[in-house]
């Protein structure tokens, strides 16, 4: 994907440079389906963004203002015109609209560049912050799925499992 800009932010390849500010969020991820991803130290970090680096469906997002990245998205190309879109943010950035901002650059990038007829995403159900963000895409929920995945266990390390909303949003529903 080449670079997109919005008012204050970048969207981009990870780079070298990013593993600290990647650590800072992924160290204890804030929501439990990126706990499988957590990073132990700088070292895990570092070779997390050369990986990210090469992979086409890692976006990192940086503030314009100061080159910090802040969070990133991905964009999954499931079938020919279908993407399952994601994000994680950095919560100390948390409340200033920077998800919304990346996320709706990510969605018209999708459409309008891609071709995208159809775009969804999974949201576990106590995920609020995402479940608002889906709704300020334009997306629908389509459904719920219970009992739909496990990313923890419980004291006798059997796995706790979640609901898990599915939202979509098809390009002619898009408002952009």
């Amino acid at each position: 994907m080449p670079p997109l800009t919005t008012d204050r932010l970048i969207l981009r390849r990870f780079e070298s440079a990013d593993a600290a500010d990647l650590f800072a969020y992924m160290h204890r991820p804030s929501q439990p389906c990126f706990l499988s991803m957590a990073l132990a130290d700088p070292a895990a970090a570092q070779a997390e963004v050369v990986r990210r680096a090469g992979a086409d469906d890692a976006i990192a997002v940086e503030l314009k203002e100061n080159g910090r990245l802040i969070g990133d998205l991905f964009a999954h190309f499931e079938e020919p015109d279908t993407w399952s879109i994601g994000w994680n943010f950095n919560p100390d950035f948390g409340g200033a609209g920077y998800a919304t901002e990346a996320a709706q650059a990510l969605v018209a990038h999708l459409f309008r560049d891609r071709q995208a007829r159809r775009l969804y995403a999974y949201v576990e159900e106590d995920n609020t912050a995402s479940q608002r963000l889906c709704d300020r895409l334009g997306m629908r929920q389509e459904g719920l799925f219970r009992d739909f995945v496990s990313f923890e266990t419980d004291a006798e390390d059997r796995p706790i499992y979640v609901d898990t909303r599915q939202y979509a949003l098809l390009r002619r529903e898009w408002t952009g």
